[in-house]
């Protein structure tokens, strides 16, 4: 697996996709692996959905493992997501805010009731279309849309839920509605927290999916063009 950054207390990886946190039926989870490849416990921080690739944070010991939790608890981390969808949001960018509410077969929902609320701000842009060279034999026949999605709280499935409730799901994502593809695509882009007075931010680069990286260029300059604005 990909290592972001390495310290005495934290490992940072780029997650890939396709595998789960923890274990499922017989299928060990990513943190199993990991600490077993090590040789070392380590904690998971925070947790990625299976489909999802993109910056993770595990914990090396029960110490940093509190002190970061309570970060991400505290919601003193900053999150930024890259997704793309083959449909057009009603609007270039905005705030998804509604209650979580649990759905059939494992799925959830957004309400409009605003007692403990999802909070999610989004950017949208429209992608060009790949030259003919660079198609992929995975690659969807309309144009795509990218979007940066920051969570302001982590509710499970937040990200994939909030795009579903803008028309927008993500694609390949079929559980809620999204395209076919050769994956799912949400990325954990970005992460910044703070450890013992230091500042850290980890971005993780796209390692898979045919359309992130052809469109990898792209997106990273209009990331780029929003974070500094």
């Amino acid at each position: 697996m990909d290592i972001l950054r390495t310290d005495p207390d934290y490992l940072v990886i780029n997650k890939p996709a396709g595998i789960g946190m923890h274990q499922e039926g017989d299928q060990p989870g990513l943190v199993r692996l990991l600490s077993e490849l090590r040789g070392e416990v380590l904690y998971p921080v925070h947790r990625l959905d299976k489909m999802t690739t993109g910056v993770l944070l595990l914990a090396r010991h029960r110490d940093a493992n509190r002190e970061l939790s309570r970060q991400f608890a505290e919601r003193k981390t900053q999150k930024y997501y890259v997704a793309l969808s083959a449909n057009k949001p009603t609007k270039k960018q905005g705030l998804v805010k509604g209650d979580m509410e649990k759905a059939r077969g494992g799925s959830w929902k957004l309400s409009r009731r605003l007692t403990n609320p999802a909070i999610t701000r989004f950017h949208s842009c429209l992608l060009a279309d790949p030259s003919p060279t660079s198609v992929e034999p995975n690659s969807y026949p309309k144009p795509l849309r990218g979007f940066l999605l920051a969570p302001l709280t982590g509710k499970t499935h937040q990200l994939r839920v909030a795009l579903k409730s803008q028309a927008c799901p993500i694609l390949g994502d079929t559980r809620y509605g999204g395209a076919l593809s050769d994956r799912g695509y949400l990325h954990a882009w970005q992460l910044g927290f703070e450890y013992q007075d230091k500042s850290i931010c980890v971005r993780a680069p796209f390692t898979s999916g045919s359309h992130f990286l052809t469109h990898q260029q792209q997106l990273t300059h209009w990331i780029d063009d929003i974070l500094t604005a």
